[in-house]
């Protein structure tokens, strides 16, 4: 078994809408089936008992060992605890190579996962251990250390739950939110409203108290102090029981409380200053330990924070008893799940001491032994949740208090005997604000209900209603998405839009290229929707992409599929039908939102098949008003748009408008018919996004395809009294819809300039110029830059060979270089003639043609 070719499929894809990792597996000879292995199915199964069903013992003579790698990356990430059900084997055209997919949640665990799983087959295939219990730890442990911690997660499921889309900035916290000029971020508890300043205050507790004090919030009397004896002092100042505490301190760090002794103080800013430079002494305040939660202008949650402890029960030292605490699934090291470990340090032996116990001391049961001073989760305290008690001027305390150091969300810390009372009535008050804190202590408290914070904080940021979402129009096909994306990008900037655009010649934002080279994959559009100054995004998606890496966005507005063509990469990826073909390009299609629409060409009836698989709505386009396709849909109220006479007619029940061909200069008045059905998608796609019919008419009006506009796409030019047409199709139907175009224009002699794709089949590359060679007089071949994998000579050849039976042309030339080309074409026209240039090096060659005009 060879395992190649490992991706990460990102977004939705080809098989599902999870995140999956995708892997090409070989297996060879006997080994296809795992029937014809004896022992190893026992073998497997006794190494990883958890596959249990997974591997269907009554039909091995099925299961290849790419379905057992399936089986077993898939079970390794379920047991590890991550949420993952999806997994897929398939069988390529290629005896025994097989495409495997499985779902991830974190992708280097995916990845993870195929490495153990392909260790646990082989283990299992050559008889040898494999560790179960190491390989689970493993991956929990790395699931843990990299995803999404339980504050920034619950804010995260919250966005999911209003439809608004996240992305992960970061390996850390740091999430986007929405997309384009609609985005905001978080990070943690942080987010776009958090202002820096207003953190700047949090982190000085001198000045926050400062601050609060003046706004009439009660707080503890303290100052800074610069060493030891200065804290000393200060205690003295204050009053015994004192708290000494780094001023810009977090999570407990560094705070001792209660200090009734000289010796007491100055341990315990040895202590702090351990931690921090800036160190503070303030009153101690008997009490409880509280924690408030304001969100905006609301208290959302309030718990009780307790200590770190345990309790005796006769038998165990307390050093025993922490490890059996500390056992707790719901316990780790980190912040990853809902309670930390407690830390039995120096710390926690020093308050032992206090109480008169040593580590190794067996307590009586039902004792009580506090391992710290503060009640801080992070270091092992529990919280019990306290929300619906709160008395309201004390929730009015804590909203003030937020307010006054200008944090949207805060952590309000506040010691007082009980809540039920006002600060004022029982000598409490507000001891710590503070910015990005903690949610685990809400969300899963130790007792009591959690508290929908996430949804709190997300309902702060965005509107009801507003799911963060910009425009998004998806385009696939064969021919004619470039052209149709721009036209789409014009709409958009006619309703005064922004607008992000990918395509197979850069990415533009508001019309400026900020990117080179084939931008028409997930990555790009991924960079669009992270753009601040996008309103509107319109992808160019082409099969590579999809294949490759799957969709850069979760779900699109409106899908366009112009068609699909014979010729486009038949035959890579194992993608060796139009059928097959068919089923990446109809991603966008099964990624349309459930209120958008999917625009789809009724003349092909690959693509119009599926309409069957959109969860929205369908606009059918053909030339033709009689399709059956056409006839049906319409004759069911439902939006259809085709030509009529000298007008392209958008029909839905008895509802009609129309736009003349005269108006869309695109079209050559009506001549171009790929340009019809580029304007036909374009303009269904602004009908099905709702805009007015005045605006779409005036961005199709406004639309040429010059080499400016849209290079490479129809472009046409005068030269010396000829006709030079500019275009970058590539495949036979590109080259049949082009021949249908030219044939209406009027010409002396034609002529055509023509080199051939290396990584298309030989059939098609042929099949190019058997079109060409009875529309042409002359043919021009030329050798592309990039052969793509083959011999020199050999597309010039199949090229040759399509010209064998050529019923007009009458002279074939074969030149070194695609310019050499275009000026052994160019010096051959006389007035009146037309020449059809098919371009490689889009730019390049267009700016060669513009150089050659302006000298003529």
């Amino acid at each position: 078994m060879d395992v190649s070719r490992i991706r990460a499929l990102r977004g939705p894809n080809l098989w599902s809408r999870h995140t999956a990792i995708q892997a090409i597996v070989t297996c060879e000879g006997a080994e296809t089936a795992i029937a014809n292995l004896p022992g190893f199915e026992a073998r497997l199964r006794e190494r990883f008992p958890e596959l249990g069903d997974l591997i269907p013992s009554d039909h091995l003579d099925t299961v290849s060992m790419a379905h057992a790698l399936e089986f077993s990356a898939l079970g390794l990430q379920a047991q590890a605890g991550c949420p993952v059900t999806y997994s897929r084997t398939t069988q390529t055209v290629d005896p025994g190579v097989y495409q495997v997919v499985v779902e991830y949640s974190e992708e280097d665990v995916g990845r993870l996962a195929f490495q153990r799983a392909e260790d646990l087959c082989l283990a299992a295939l050559n008889d040898t251990p494999f560790d179960l219990e190491a390989t689970l730890k493993e991956l929990r442990d790395l699931d843990e250390d990299i995803r999404l911690g339980p504050s920034t997660g619950a804010i995260v499921s919250a966005a999911l739950a209003r439809g608004i889309p996240f992305r992960r900035l970061t390996q850390g916290s740091l999430v986007q939110f929405g997309w384009g000029s609609k985005q905001k971020r978080i990070q943690a508890a942080e987010t776009s409203f958090t202002s820096a300043i207003a953190e700047s205050i949090a982190q000085d507790k001198e000045l926050t108290k400062k601050l609060l004090h003046a706004a009439g919030v009660a707080v503890p009397f303290g100052r800074p102090v610069d060493d030891e004896d200065d804290a000393w002092k200060a205690a003295q100042e204050i009053g015994l029981p004192v708290v000494v505490k780094p001023q810009d301190g977090n999570q407990g760090k560094g705070i001792s409380v209660n200090l009734t002794s000289e010796e007491q103080v100055r341990k315990a800013y040895q202590v702090a200053v351990s931690f921090f430079d800036d160190i503070m002494v303030e009153r101690y305040l008997p009490g409880h330990d509280w924690r408030f939660l304001v969100i905006g202008d609301k208290l959302i949650a309030a718990a009780r924070r307790d200590p770190p402890l345990v309790v005796g029960d006769g038998t165990h030292t307390v050093r025993e008893l922490v490890d059996i605490v500390n056992s707790d699934p719901r316990r780790s090291d980190g912040h990853a799940t809902s309670l930390t470990k407690i830390r039995f340090d120096e710390i926690a032996i020093a308050r032992l001491a206090e109480q008169g116990y040593t580590a190794e001391t067996i307590p009586p049961r039902g004792v009580r032994v506090i391992l710290r001073n503060n009640a801080n989760l992070s270091t092992g305290g529990t919280a019990t949740d306290v929300t619906d008690d709160v008395h309201p001027e004390l929730a009015a305390a804590a909203v003030s208090a937020a307010q006054t150091v200008g944090l949207d969300i805060a952590g309000i810390d506040v010691v007082c005997d009980t809540i039920h009372k006002p600060l004022e009535d029982q000598g409490g008050g507000i001891v710590e604000v503070n910015a990005a804190p903690g949610l685990r202590m809400h969300l899963d408290p130790s007792f009591g209900k959690g508290r929908d914070v996430g949804k709190a904080i997300v309902d702060m940021m965005f509107k009801d209603g507003d799911n963060a979402r910009i425009p998004v129009v998806a385009i696939a096909g064969t021919n004619g998405k470039t052209t149709t994306s721009r036209l789409i990008g014009r709409i958009f900037e006619s309703n005064g839009l922004r607008v992000g655009m990918t395509s197979t010649d850069g990415i533009y934002i508001e019309g400026v290229r900020i990117d080179t080279g084939d931008c028409s994959g997930p990555r790009s559009a991924r960079n669009v929707l992270m753009h601040p100054d996008v309103d509107a995004a319109v992808f160019e998606t082409a099969r590579g992409g999809v294949l490759r890496e799957g969709l850069g966005f979760d779900m699109c507005d409106v899908a366009v599929v112009t068609n699909i063509g014979l010729g486009d990469h038949l035959g890579l990826n194992y993608i060796t039908t139009v059928d097959e073909l068919a089923v990446v390009k109809r991603v966008i299609v099964e990624n349309v939102a459930p209120h958008g629409w999917a625009v789809l060409n009724a003349a092909d009836p690959v693509v119009a098949a599926m309409a069957n698989h959109c969860p929205g709505q369908i606009i059918y386009f053909a030339q033709d008003r009689n399709h059956p396709v056409i006839a049906t849909h319409r004759a069911q109220g439902k939006r259809v748009v085709h030509v009529e006479r000298d007008a392209i007619v958008f029909n839905e029940g008895r509802k009609k408008h129309r736009i003349p061909l005269a108006n869309i200069p695109l079209t050559r008045n009506g001549t171009i018919g790929f340009q019809i059905e580029n304007a036909m998608a374009a303009a269904a796609a602004g009908w099905a996004l709702g805009y007015p019919w005045p605006l779409i008419e005036a961005a199709l009006a406004g639309f040429v395809s010059d080499a400016a506009t849209a290079p490479g796409r129809f472009n046409v030019f005068d030269y010396n009294g000829a006709t030079l047409i500019a275009d970058y199709g590539h495949n036979p139907d590109a080259i049949q819809a082009l021949v249908k175009a030219v044939e209406k224009m009027p010409a002396v002699r034609r002529s055509v300039v023509i080199s051939g794709a290396g990584d298309r089949r030989d059939e098609d590359i042929r099949q190019q110029t058997e079109i060409l060679g009875d529309a042409f007089d002359d043919v021009i071949l030329y050798q592309d830059a990039c052969q793509r994998g083959r011999a020199d000579g050999e597309v010039i050849g199949l090229l040759r060979q399509g010209l064998a039976n050529a019923s007009r042309t009458k002279q074939i030339d074969a030149i070194t270089g695609e310019f050499l080309a275009i000026d052994t074409a160019l010096a051959r026209l006389q007035p009146g003639d037309l020449c059809l240039i098919l371009i490689d090096q889009v730019e390049e060659a267009l700016a060669h043609i513009a150089g050659r005009i302006a000298t003529a």
